[in-house]
């Protein structure tokens, strides 16, 4: 089969090599599984570089997300049938970049019927963080106001729907007059032109002053560090990432005296701590699905030859939504 391989670090689009390589069987709990169609995430992006928390041995197939048609169950796995659509992560270093990928049996989930394969295939880690992020973590409210960075990114595009579906009021972030004009395609109430205005100012004039309830942080850096001083009374800053390569320092003391909260999102851990969760949140998010109150925004609908440029766009804040590649 064909499959991306990585047998160094670097940038995606200097050591990725697509070569063929054995078809790989499915062991215990595994599934395998044709892809249909692999997300790209700023995770596999990381992964090239060798600057991600997870690094699977050299030489290994990245690509963490992917709808795929069951061809094959391990020895021990019940519950699936061949041609059964199923989305989820991968089981590395068999990733979604390739023909044929592998699958942990106990985290594949039915892919939402309503969803074509480029849209199933963002679906899980796109919602589930947000969701998670959101009404886990946050405890956002109905009529509270939630100001969402990188708004029509990947996760961001996510979380201002999400937001909206829990009846808050949603001003989204996003640099440049696409990305703001997708923000509010996407159902952001109000929209800031990162390039153009001050988020701070405009987050205050909105809120008479009162500021955000909640913020959804998928950047860092100077995000993080300006919503501080846009964050609500008991206002949470939900940190979600850090896509800006700054990883910034909290000012405790003024978490103190303003009486807001800082709470960290790391949604892989309720695949270990509380799977029975992640079920659960996935049936809620597949009947919003059903009702076309979510519906994952699709921007690329690439070839497996495009990876390495789509990841590199990807890591360069280049793409709005999701970009999915189609084997």
């Amino acid at each position: 089969m064909k499959a991306w391989q990585l047998s160094r670090y670097g940038e995606p689009q200097e050591v990725l090599e697509l070569a063929e390589v054995p078809q790989p069987s499915p062991g215990s709990g595994q599934l395998l599984v044709r892809v249909l169609a692999a997300a790209a995430n700023f995770p596999d992006a990381l992964m090239c570089l060798g600057t991600y928390q997870v690094r699977p041995p050299l030489p290994f197939c990245p690509g963490v997300e992917l709808c795929g048609e069951v061809v094959a169950a391990g020895p021990d796995v019940t519950g699936f049938a061949a041609g059964d659509r199923v989305i989820g992560g991968t089981v590395l270093p068999h990733g979604a970049f390739a023909e044929y990928a592998l699958m942990d049996a106990a985290g594949a989930l039915p892919a939402p019927p309503g969803l074509d394969d480029a849209e199933a295939a963002p679906f899980y880690i796109t919602y589930q963080t947000g969701w998670f992020g959101l009404h886990r973590r946050a405890r956002l409210a109905s009529g509270e106001t939630l100001l969402v960075h990188a708004a029509a990114g990947g996760v961001g595009s996510g979380a201002v729907q999400l937001g909206k579906a829990a009846g808050a009021r949603v001003i989204g972030v996003a640099g440049g007059p696409e990305k703001t004009a997708v923000a509010r395609e996407l159902g952001a109430d109000v929209v800031v032109d990162r390039h153009r205005e001050d988020f701070v100012a405009v987050v205050k004039e909105v809120t008479g002053g009162r500021g955000a309830d909640v913020v959804y942080d998928p950047v860092g850096g100077d995000a993080f560090r300006k919503s501080t001083k846009c964050i609500a009374f008991e206002g949470r800053i939900l940190v979600v990432g850090f896509a800006s390569g700054d990883i910034p320092s909290a000012a405790l003391n003024h978490a103190l005296v303003k009486n807001y909260s800082i709470v960290g999102l790391h949604w892989g851990l309720y695949q270990q701590r509380d799977p029975g969760a992640i079920a659960d949140c996935h049936a809620e998010l597949t009947r919003l699905a059903a009702a076309g109150t979510i519906r994952p925004l699709i921007s690329e609908r690439l070839t497996l030859a495009d990876v390495p440029d789509g990841l590199r766009r990807l890591a360069a804040g280049a793409t709005i939504g999701r970009v999915v590649f189609l084997p």
